[in-house]
């Protein structure tokens, strides 16, 4: 399925005391690389919920392998796991400068309906630009 990257630079106040990201910013991370990706694919957040259809995550799974620090610059691989239906799931992984792997994640997220506040089918046009 379609992969995209993006490269980010930690910054000093994503991380903790001892100068290390702090767990919580990793879903910052992977929503950035979900954006992006949705993005690239010709899909927008914004345009997407004027039409009436918002996507929130349902579900969140993140494996910590290694630590990422202060400054450092990390590469966010971003996944789709399978053709959407009412839930679209992303597969993640996040390495460091020599490519080694720092975290895997996967999420759900659900098409939700704004008016009626209920899970609906994944947009048309988003399906046709996946295929």
């Amino acid at each position: 399925m379609k992969i995209d990257e993006i490269q980010i630079r930690v910054r000093y106040g994503e991380t903790d005391q001892m100068g290390v990201v702090y767990h919580g910013n990793y879903a910052l991370y992977l929503e950035m690389g979900r954006i992006e990706w949705l993005r690239k694919l010709g899909v927008s957040y914004k345009k997407m919920e004027e039409e009436g259809v918002m996507l929130p995550v349902v579900s969140l799974n993140i494996n910590y392998k290694k630590s990422a620090g202060y400054d450092d610059l990390i590469n966010v691989k971003t996944q789709l796991k399978n053709k959407p239906t009412a839930k679209i799931e992303f597969e993640y992984e996040i390495t460091n400068e020599l490519g080694e792997i720092l975290t895997t994640a996967e999420t759900t997220l659900v098409f939700i309906d704004m008016k009626t506040n209920r899970p609906t089918r994944a947009p048309k046009y988003i399906l046709d630009l996946i295929n």
